[in-house]
């Protein structure tokens, strides 16, 4: 999904369309994700699955990330960060916005994967995508 925002957000430049990418961390409270995810519906991979050595292993990834995650996390600040975004001018967006409580890393490793992106468009002439363009309103 991310490669595939990346990938719409460069498109949308020529176009004068900015976008920012909100990347939410894990929150186990206030949302139904976790209790909705992982629970594979075809039960006969997942009888094979929990036969072998990755027996419990979704449960163990559900209760690490909930032990990862502060009491006060609230996911409304998602939302929050989306309305800082949108309110900012034209031009002063953030190309990524992390919200995660946990702090897992996941900041860090996208600031060098669009750090990467960005260096090898500059090297192939194409640094036009990185900035949105402001088109002329007539």
């Amino acid at each position: 999904m991310d490669a595939m925002a990346v990938q719409y957000a460069r498109e949308l430049t020529r176009r004068g369309i900015e976008t920012s990418i909100i990347v939410p961390g894990a929150f186990t409270g206030g949302t139904n994700h976790f209790a909705h995810s992982g629970r594979p519906t075809d039960t006969t991979r997942l009888a094979e699955y929990e036969a072998g050595p990755t027996k419990g292993l979704g449960d163990e990834i559900l209760k690490a990330f909930a032990a990862i995650v502060p009491a006060d996390a609230d996911a409304s600040a998602v939302s929050d960060a989306i309305v800082r975004v949108v309110d900012l001018p034209f031009g002063q967006r953030p190309f990524r916005v992390h919200v995660d409580p946990t702090e897992d890393g996941a900041a860090v490793a996208f600031a060098v994967m669009d750090r990467v992106r960005a260096e090898m468009l500059h090297r192939v002439g194409l640094s036009d995508l990185l900035q949105p363009r402001r088109l002329q309103v007539d």
